[in-house]
């Protein structure tokens, strides 16, 4: 009987090599009939016949359109190695009956992290102090205070799990309000968190820190525009760790040159790798990270493990509990794939 195959995106080898091979081998190498591989490089757009002889596809960043799935009909589920997943097409998925899973549980607390560790750091100017020690120029202290957090207000566009662990995280800094604009959460989950539900022009105007929580959609990209990086306060910083696209680069640039904001920290961009020169580069108060602001020990275990434990459970013929597209399991042609598999290996 032929094995359940999972493919292996060939981009970890390239940008989280060996950080996945531990938890497949853990995961994967106990059980005979599963067989998995690093599968060629696949770009710019994935074709049907490299995808075609693959139940379960382990993606990083592979990028699928829906031309990618024209005639595919073994596939059962793509697992993300995360939570974005504005490169692969939702509706192909489901209309191939492909579940599309992420690890929320994998990425939140490093993600939160990553997102306090950058607002502290350009509100402190840590970079600019580094490099003040190493260039001898402590007499330079005083032109570059930074920005305490007590009593100050701090919002946040998206209040998620990332959002929602972010806001746990800063309670012990004793800020003076938090706020957020999420037109999909609810009132008692904001109230749980101690964060007011305000509109988007509230948020901005009245936040001395602004934090992008919220996934790349066709409604938020370019959501931080020049119009909204007006309502800022001059006083205020900006910090990005969700998606390069919800912002028009072009607009914060215009911002920090004529001082609408006080700063910004980002760990995304439009185009990534960022193209060189960029005038994102020529800002002492904008902290820059190459995506990866989040990338721990233990952001890489939690995300593989939850990744093969989401193609373990369609491996059982069952839907993953963090399937973007919930409703393909109530298809009966994806039924049926589940049920097929569930006679094989349940």
């Amino acid at each position: 009987m032929a094995k359940f195959r999972v493919g292996v995106s060939a981009d970890f080898k390239t940008r989280a090599a060996n950080l996945l091979e531990p938890v497949l081998a853990e995961k994967f190498d106990p059980i005979p009939e599963i067989e998995y591989e690093f599968m060629p490089e696949l770009k710019p757009t994935v074709t049907p016949d490299q995808i075609a002889g693959y139940d379960a596809i382990l993606s990083l960043s592979v990028r699928m359109p829906p031309e990618s799935f024209a005639g595919v009909e073994r596939l059962a589920v793509i697992a993300r190695w995360g939570v974005g997943y504005d490169m692969i097409d939702v509706p192909a998925c489901t209309a191939h009956n492909v579940a599309l899973c992420i690890t929320p549980d994998g990425i939140r607390r490093p993600v939160a992290e990553g997102i306090i560790a950058l607002l502290l750091a350009v509100t402190k100017r840590i970079t600019i102090k580094d490099r003040m020690v190493r260039e001898n120029r402590w007499l330079d202290v005083p032109k570059y205070m930074g920005v305490g957090l007590q009593g100050r207000t701090l919002g946040s566009i998206g209040i998620g799990n990332i959002g929602g662990d972010m806001f746990r995280l800063l309670r012990p800094f004793d800020l003076g309000r938090m706020l957020a604009y999420d037109p999909y959460t609810t009132p008692e989950r904001a109230a749980a968190l101690g964060v007011e539900l305000v509109d988007l022009d509230t948020l901005l105007a009245e936040s001395d820190f602004v934090c992008v929580n919220c996934p790349l959609t066709a409604e938020t990209r370019h959501l931080m525009n020049a119009e909204r990086f007006r309502r800022m306060k001059p006083t205020a910083f900006f910090v990005n760790t969700a998606r390069g696209p919800i912002v028009d680069e072009d607009a914060l640039v215009t911002a920090l040159r004529e001082g609408w904001i006080a700063g910004a920290a980002l760990d995304v961009f439009e185009q990534e790798p960022l193209p060189l020169p960029s005038a994102l580069t020529e800002f002492e108060n904008v902290i820059l990270a190459p995506h990866a602001v989040a990338w721990t020990d233990q952001s890489a275990r939690g995300n593989g493990g939850q990744a093969c434990d989401n193609i373990l459970s369609v491996f059982r013929g069952e839907i993953p509990h963090y399937t973007v597209n919930a409703d393909v399991g109530a298809k009966p042609e994806m039924q049926a794939k589940l049920a097929a598999l569930r006679s094989r290996w349940g």
